[in-house]
């Protein structure tokens, strides 16, 4: 068969505008970004620095953590799908614990005066493993809220949630380090995490309004979040 001809650019902005109006869309795109900054920012670039200049780590301590990042991301890959697939009309139940248990766990860690215990930046590190798989729900959104056509542009718009926030939130970390006069403190580390508590809050509140959005359009075609003791018992094949 012939090729088919490369959609126009007004037909390109049009899918934009289209996916961008549903709420779905909307939805997967705070999810994405609420989910997965804190952990890509620690992974890519202000982990090792942090655990190393701020914690008292040694290099090979801090890359053992980031390893530890890696494999629970993986474990915790499947249970979140499980979820998911058993409980679409309630996925925003997972991200907001998600995003509320990253927040909490930082708001420990950076309440501990320095050096915290292990334990507790190993666990911070396990939580943080969990935006990753979290983030994931936002192209779940995306796929269930739009027509086959208008996948791939509303993927891209979710996509731009998590890494946008990943860029802007690892700038302004080391914004706040450079500002310091002892550089590379524990104090100075303290000081530039809390940056992180605009983004989440931006975030969860694109996503409560726009899952307030997207219900109501689900309720106007007949379809209803069902009570919770139902959501609890039905498995989905």
């Amino acid at each position: 068969p012939a090729p088919r001809p490369a959609p126009a650019a007004r037909e390109v902005l049009a899918g934009v505008v289209a996916s961008w109006r549903e709420p779905g869309t909307r939805l997967g795109l705070w999810t994405h970004m609420g989910t997965q900054f804190s952990g890509t920012v620690f992974a890519l670039l202000w982990g090792v620095p942090y655990l190393v200049a701020g914690q008292g780590f040694t290099a090979g301590e801090a890359s053992a953590l980031l390893t530890v990042l890696v494999g629970v991301g993986i474990a915790a890959g499947p249970l979140f799908g499980e979820f998911t697939a058993r409980h679409p009309l309630r996925r925003s139940w997972l991200v907001i614990a998600v995003i509320g248990l990253t927040a909490a766990t930082w708001t420990v860690v950076l309440a501990v005066p320095p050096p915290a215990p292990r334990w507790l930046l190993v666990a911070l590190v396990v939580v943080l493993a969990l935006g990753g798989p979290g983030s994931l729900i936002g192209f779940d959104y995306a796929r269930t809220f739009n027509p086959g056509h208008r996948q791939g542009t509303a993927v891209g718009i979710v996509n731009i949630g998590g890494f946008s926030a990943s860029l802007l939130v690892a700038l302004a970390v080391g914004i706040l380090l450079g500002l310091g006069p002892g550089g590379y403190t524990p104090e100075a580390f303290r000081l530039a995490w809390t940056v992180q508590y605009a983004v989440w809050a931006f975030a969860l509140t694109g996503v409560l309004v726009a899952r307030r959005r997207a219900r109501r359009n689900l309720a106007a075609v007949g379809v209803h979040v069902p009570p919770l003791r139902e959501a609890l018992t039905r498995r989905h094949p």
